[in-house]
């Protein structure tokens, strides 16, 4: 075989490959134009995305919001997209090699996106459309592009044909991308609850909440603002797609070991008394020293007061909600009947939930980790037991109930280079329900010393701190910790998130100038 005829099998490798990649391209983006118009949960990308998080070990998920934060699911989607390019690649390649190959590749891929669209929580009627749709498009288009290739395959390096098969592969390509971006207009412009929830108005509290005293804010550059603005509020769930739904299809099922089975809708939610409350909210994945955390007032009606309404059994000690998604959390009930303010929420710093968090309606729990209390999008409250029903997270290894712990850290020096001379440590530190008495530092394993605590705002809310500091040349070690109000000092044994939270003391380490 001469050089040129193996440089030419070689490009011919090349272009099968992209005959698979363009097919893959037009049939992912038809598919997510017509999940656009019938079913936007059954987008490809969600199903996949949706299933792969859902069979994702405790662990794994721990690494993916370690390495990636709130931005793990854009990590995810890029992963499954390069994933895709790879085995569409391959499949128009194996396609050439052998016809019908590469499309029973590809026509799989479409029927898995089905198959997991349709035993998805909540699928709707047309949930198979979108899988049916990429993989019929993907097979014709491969098929269609290899059987142009194949009649020039291995002829030499020149001809038109192989310029005319390029513009044909470019145009499938084309034709892909377009539908791909004219999916998520048609999404964008078939969504009017952005339209909704701008145009309602909160109804105001029964005993409105004053505003954050002075002395709770430190106003030190650096540290974590008391209240966090909803824009820069951190989240983590599940959901690929958010959940977009109308208040006026909303409603709440509390049922299960209960006197009399309610239904709640959006209008008479709207009419209960409201209440606001100041509360922090910590997801289970937040490091120590980790900005997995936020504080909000929240506005809703207490979840203690409907729950009155239905008649909970003295047997039951859970209460198990369900999201709009499918997502489930295990609450213990205690949390939601004590005194504390768990609220069906309905607004968020003055406002209405934003989507991300919820809209219309999430719970809000002072005490516990988010996931088994911070549902979103909640559309369903099972009275149970913690022996009878198990929750989305703790299926996959995490603990049951979730309560938080004891936490402070170092917001100011967050590490690097520092000026010599008087500056400041600053931080924050909390446990939800039990409050915070103290905040103590000590620097290159010297003596603690005690920090300047702020106003708290409540036990339900974490507390800024601070302490003075002559900061001399060379390389310094900050550590801090934390004391309850309960007297409980912050333990300095290290665990990770897994299974019920991470734990030990923060270290800075930083550089004097």
């Amino acid at each position: 075989m001469t050089h040129a005829m193996r440089e030419t099998r070689a490009g011919d490798r090349l272009r099968s490959a992209a005959a698979g990649l363009s097919a893959a391209v037009i049939g992912v983006g038809v598919a997510e134009l017509v999940a656009a118009i019938v079913e936007p949960a059954a987008s490809p990308f969600a199903v996949i995305g949706g299933g792969l998080i859902d069979l994702a070990p405790a662990w794994a998920k721990d690494t993916a919001i370690a390495l990636f934060g709130t931005g793990d699911k854009i990590a995810l989607i890029t992963g499954i997209a390069l994933v895709l390019a790879v085995v569409a690649a391959g499949a128009g390649m194996l396609e050439l090699r052998r016809s019908g190959l590469g499309a029973v590749i590809l026509g799989g891929l479409g029927a898995l996106a089905l198959v997991v669209a349709m035993t998805r929580p909540g699928a709707g009627p047309f949930a198979w459309a979108p899988g049916l749709v990429a993989g019929v498009v993907a097979v014709i288009a491969v098929r269609t592009l290899i059987g142009r290739l194949r009649p020039i395959a291995g002829l030499g390096p020149d001809g038109e044909d192989r310029r005319r098969f390029l513009v044909w592969t470019a145009g499938v390509a084309a034709v892909g991308i377009v539908t791909l971006i004219a999916g998520n207009v048609a999404r964008g412009a078939t969504r009017s609850i952005e339209a909704v929830r701008e145009a309602l108005r909160l109804p105001s509290a029964a005993r409105p909440l004053g505003s954050v005293p002075a002395g709770a804010e430190l106003d030190i550059p650096g540290l974590a603002p008391l209240v966090t603005p909803n824009a820069e509020f951190y989240r983590i769930d599940t959901a690929l797609i958010v959940p977009r739904i109308d208040p006026a299809d909303w409603s709440l099922r509390i049922h299960g070991m209960v006197d009399r089975e309610v239904v709640i809708s959006w209008g008479e939610l709207l009419s209960l008394p409201m209440q606001e409350a100041d509360v922090t909210l910590a997801c289970v994945s937040n490091e120590v020293g980790g900005s997995l955390i936020g504080n909000a007032r929240w506005l809703g009606h207490p979840v203690r007061e409907l729950l009155a309404r239905a008649g909970v059994s003295s047997d039951a000690d859970m209460v198990l909600s369900t999201s709009s998604d499918g997502f489930t959390a295990s609450t213990p009930l205690e949390a939601l009947t004590d005194d504390r303010d768990a609220l069906l929420a309905i607004g968020m710093n003055g406002e209405p939930l934003p989507i991300e968090h919820g809209f219309p309606v999430r719970m809000v729990v002072p005490g516990l980790y988010g996931y088994v209390s911070a549902t979103k999008w909640v559309t369903q409250l099972e009275v149970t037991r913690f022996d009878r029903a198990t929750a989305y997270w703790t299926t996959r290894g995490w603990s049951e109930r979730g309560p938080i712990k004891l936490q402070s850290r170092i917001d100011v020096p967050r590490g690097g280079s520092v000026e010599s001379g008087e500056t400041v440590i600053a931080g924050m530190a909390w446990q939800q329900h039990v409050g915070v008495a103290g905040v103590e530092v000590r620097i290159d394993d010297g003596e603690w010393q005690r920090a300047e605590l702020a106003e708290a705002i409540s036990a339900d809310t974490w507390v800024q701190w601070r302490l003075p500091w002559t900061a001399e040349s060379g390389r310094h070690a900050i550590e801090c910790r934390a004391i309850s109000d309960d007297g409980e000092t912050q333990t300095d044994q290290p665990a990770a998130p897994a299974p019920d939270g991470a734990q030990g003391w923060h270290r800075v380490d930083v550089t004097v100038a």
